[in-house]
């Protein structure tokens, strides 16, 4: 996962693989991505020379957030898994579905 962290303009501030305590008072309400998200776009307002690759830059907050759908959405709010596997042990299979997995899916529908 990779943790994001938006200026109050919606720029990128900066990106670790972990959560940052510090860094959420400064910058609440990190995105949360899979490492393999693409935080670039091409920016179509900047010319370039022929034949010169073209010019990209980081995308805002408000298009990440249009970019994930649900399942990206739910996939960074689950508990990690070792935490719903001692849940399940804890409580069952009932408990595990009611208090984990269906706030996520109702907080993220299809």
């Amino acid at each position: 996962m990779i943790y994001l962290y938006f200026r109050e303009d919606g720029k990128l501030w900066v990106r670790t693989k972990s959560a940052d305590s510090e860094l959420e008072s400064a910058y609440p309400n990190p995105i949360i991505v899979g490492d393999d998200y693409d935080i670039t776009v091409v920016d179509d307002s900047i010319e370039v020379e022929e034949g010169m690759p073209q010019a990209m830059r980081e995308k805002t907050r408000k298009e990440i957030e249009e970019d994930l759908d649900y399942s990206q959405k739910r996939l960074v709010e689950y508990p990690d898994i070792k935490e719903q596997l001692d849940y399940i042990y804890h409580n069952g299979l009932t408990k595990w579905k009611s208090d984990m997995i269906k706030p996520v899916k109702d907080k993220y529908p299809k």
